[in-house]
Order: C-alpha cells, then structure tokens, then sequence
C-alpha cells in the first residue's frame, strides 16, 4: 500500500495542505496515521478521489473527441512567428506546452488568459515510479 503524507497529496491534488485537511475533516477523504503518527493518505483512496472529482468536471466546450486525455486551463504564453507558434497552458498544478502553426491560434483566438482545452492523444506514454523516499 502506497501512503502519502499530507503535504504531498495536497501537491498531487493541487491543493494546499490546509484544503486537504479540510476534505479530510468533511470526510471527502480519509487519513490514517503512519507508524511515526503523521497523516497519510492511501494511494488507492487518493486515486479514487482524483477519477470522481475528474467527472465532476465539465470541459467548457461540449464536442466529440476520442481522445480521453483533457486538460482544462489558463493560456500563460503564446510566443509565435510567421508559420508556427508554442502556446503554454498552466492546467491546474500541470504545465502544458503545444506547437501549432499561427494560423490555428489566430483561428482559435489564443492569447494570454484565454480559457482552453488541451486535448492529449499519444500513441507512447512513459510511466515512472518514485523512489521510496519521494513517496513520503
């Protein structure tokens, strides 16, 4: 069983620490206490938490896509020059970066602030586990 100290769940969710003690409080998410007595959260419980709260999230543009990887977020930067464009998205704790030509995002009305949608479909995802130490 993975367990996770507080601090780092909160990061994970994107939260503050206290934001996550508070959902613990209300009972949206459980703790226990680890053999040194700090809260921990269950990895498993963390997991389940984060695909129900995924659902409870409505993209803001309602359209058909195969793609499942969506991330909702802020446009931070757009630096273009004549054919093509690198447009960065903060979506919630994550940084996403698009290349696209500078037309699309004139079409699309990118510009610093603009709300959007970060569809991902990859045909190779690189899974990495951290070491012992960083799960704690």
């Amino acid at each position: 069983m993975t367990e996770l100290r507080i601090s780092r769940a909160a990061r994970l969710l994107g939260v503050s620490d206290d934001t996550l003690r508070r959902w613990i409080d209300a009972g949206k998410l459980s703790a226990q206490r680890d053999s040194a007595g700090r809260a921990v959260v269950d990895g498993g419980d963390l997991a389940r938490f984060l695909s129900d709260d995924a659902r409870d999230h409505d993209d803001p543009v309602d359209r058909g896509s195969s793609a499942r990887n969506r991330f909702v977020g802020i446009v931070t930067g757009v630096r273009s020059d004549p054919v093509m464009s690198q447009v960065e998205m903060r979506c919630g704790p994550h940084r996403v970066v698009s290349l696209m030509s500078t037309e699309a995002v004139r079409e699309l009305g990118l510009d610093v602030g603009s709300l959007a949608t970060a569809s991902v479909k990859a045909t190779t995802v690189i899974v990495e586990t951290p070491s012992d130490t960083e799960v704690r």
